[in-house]
């Protein structure tokens, strides 16, 4: 195959290690680009794929910084910690990890649940803020026009209220550790999903650039299928349109007509969350040979 993306774009990639590191390499996995290292421990690792020369697992926290100085050519990191070290570098897409059930991490001002302190412009004057994302938060109170003393955590950031510090900027994506530390939300810095992205440079570069859309393609796609199924079925001509308009679809669903006039073949691809209670409404409205098969990837 003489496909210049495929012979003459060897890409460094580094994905982040921690929190991030379970899901961004089993999105890996799914999109058919397995992360192959020698055990969990290892920072380096291979991909069996020509368009991918080397990967590194790395902190998120340094990811941005290292694709923007060309240390690699692309990356996954969390939108927060590009906001935070101010990297220069391309966002080629967002990676929530799954279209259908997608959360972003949101980066919070928390304060004691038992305290009078509603809002963030409530907090007195020289208030003491403890945090892993001290640039964000410099920049929240000074657009605020409040002063703060911000001292940079380094983890447990929950645990030095009240005691250290008045309130906290911390990462959460439900609120529920905050809850359960007797924190209460009382503003939003920002919100964050992983993102794929280049060095400047690398993408400006038209063979890298098409690589780096080809694995864009592939992690895409992967996510787009996780949390659904294909659902295939038969049906008589007589209850085609029932069941149509019962039957989710992407779009629209694939009907064809069965060998000998003998019927419809219909087909379709539904959220898995919804099959449980799908199944039993086709078969009520005629649908026969039921089947639900999975989905690894759909490229739209």
């Amino acid at each position: 195959m003489n496909d210049p993306a495929l012979s003459g774009a060897q890409l460094r990639l580094v994905v982040p290690k921690g929190s991030l590191e379970a899901q961004v390499l089993r999105l890996f996995e799914d999109a058919d680009l397995p992360v192959q290292r020698s055990s969990d421990r290892d920072y380096r690792a291979t991909i069996d794929d020509p368009r991918i020369a080397e990967v590194r697992i790395l902190r998120p926290q340094e990811i941005g910084k290292y694709v923007e100085e060309g240390i690699f050519d692309i990356g996954i990191t969390g939108r927060d910690w590009i906001t935070e070290t101010q990297a220069e570098v391309v966002s080629v897409c967002e990676i929530p990890f799954s279209k259908v059930s997608a959360r972003p991490t949101r980066a919070v001002l928390a304060v004691p649940a038992d305290s009078d302190i509603e809002t963030a412009a409530d907090l007195p004057e020289g208030a003491k803020i403890s945090t892993e994302l001290p640039e964000i938060t410099r920049r929240f109170f000074a657009d605020l026009g409040k002063k703060v003393r911000i001292y940079l955590s380094y983890g447990a950031t929950e645990a030095k209220v009240p005691d250290i510090v008045d309130a906290i900027v911390d990462i959460t994506e439900t609120g529920s550790s905050l809850r359960r530390a007797g924190l209460r939300i009382v503003a939003e810095l920002c919100q964050s999903y992983p993102e794929l992205i280049a060095n400047p440079e690398v993408w400006a570069d038209p063979v890298k650039q098409r690589a780096i859309r080809d694995i864009q393609t592939l992690l895409e796609g992967a996510v787009n299928a996780r949390g659904r199924v294909l659902v295939k079925l038969n049906c008589a001509a007589a209850d085609l349109e029932g069941i149509l308009e019962v039957l989710p679809s992407m779009k629209s669903p694939t009907v064809n007509e069965l060998a000998h006039a003998t019927g419809y073949a219909v087909e379709t691809v539904v959220a898995k969350n919804e099959i449980n209670t799908l199944i039993p409404v086709l078969k009520n409205s005629g649908a026969e040979d039921i089947i639900e098969l999975p989905v690894t990837k759909i490229v739209e």
